[in-house]
């Protein structure tokens, strides 16, 4: 690990320091280590003083979840420290039945059916969608957005530079695809491969007259979800609190973005940005080995 902290960032898309060990399904930046999670992490037991993941949870299945927080448990020292943020359902149920609840008596009130429809997107798309975006894309191409403000207080920062990028740019949101299909689908991305050198429409063509309709239309839902960016599961207080406690992490604790027993956590900006919390719909969550 060279000079760097014994610190790992595990899943770390954009959001990673240079001090610390970085690692994701593909290298997003100079120095992440492109691995694939579903396999473990790629480092002997009693590693690290502190492992970190922000959002990477809940797009892991729940078998796939406990084998993962597993995983940042072997490669913990004793004594180290495990910080996660993930989106909190908690939350998310209030929000919809406080907003369900105002609906009742305003329902025609336009912004508050469009803080329904976003809180809906932000419960369903993000697991059920079958295309990149999903719902939540269209949402946000929106100009102006009613409710913009109400948006950005739920999810902050990431979602204003979406949204900012729409109206500068006029053009599809760039994707952080990470890829790892399994089963018919590396099967079917194997013997295609030769494909790719073809224009999109004829691929897509040729794969319809060998595959039939039926079986290329599932191919591609299940390419998309296998490609890691929809939610698999999701959980509260309580349920992260069962989680880490049956893999052997001691008494997880609920804190804010500020808070933190990782030395020197504020000058790492994993979860700020310019003073404000990056994602303000997470849960903040911190145990010990």
């Amino acid at each position: 690990m060279g000079n760097k902290l014994p610190f790992l960032n595990v899943g770390c898309g954009s959001s990673f320091h240079k001090d610390w060990t970085n690692v994701d399904f593909i290298s997003t930046g100079e120095g992440v280590i492109a691995h694939n999670l579903l396999n473990g992490i790629p480092f002997p037991d009693n590693s690290f003083d502190v492992v970190y993941h922000s959002h990477v949870l809940e797009h892991f299945s729940k078998n796939d979840g406990i084998k993962f927080m597993s995983e940042c448990y072997r490669v913990l020292k004793n004594g180290g420290i495990l910080r996660i943020a993930i989106p909190d359902l908690e939350k998310i149920i209030q929000e919809y039945i406080r907003l369900l609840s105002e609906l009742k008596e305003n329902e025609n009130d336009l912004y508050l059916n469009a803080s329904y429809d976003w809180i809906m997107i932000e419960l369903y798309d993000q697991i059920l969608r079958n295309r990149s975006g999903g719902y939540m894309v269209e949402f946000l191409k929106q100009n102006p957005i009613i409710n913009e403000d109400f948006v950005l207080k739920r999810c902050g920062y990431e979602v204003k530079g979406i949204i900012d990028y729409f109206r500068v740019q006029k053009n599809n949101l760039p994707g952080k695809n990470h890829e790892n299909p399994s089963g018919i689908a590396v099967l079917l991305k194997r013997n295609m491969s030769r494909l790719r050198t073809l224009p999109n429409k004829v691929r897509s063509n040729m794969r319809k007259k060998i595959l039939g309709k039926d079986f290329q239309y599932y191919y591609e839902i299940g390419k998309f979800r296998s490609s890691g960016e929809i939610h698999q599961w999701m959980y509260d207080a309580f349920s992260i609190r069962r989680l880490l406690k049956g893999t052997g992490f001691n008494d997880p604790a609920i804190l804010t973005a500020f808070e933190s027993s990782i030395p020197g956590w504020e000058k790492f900006n994993l979860e700020m940005v310019d003073g404000n919390v990056r994602k303000p719909d997470s849960l903040f969550v911190e145990t010990t080995k």
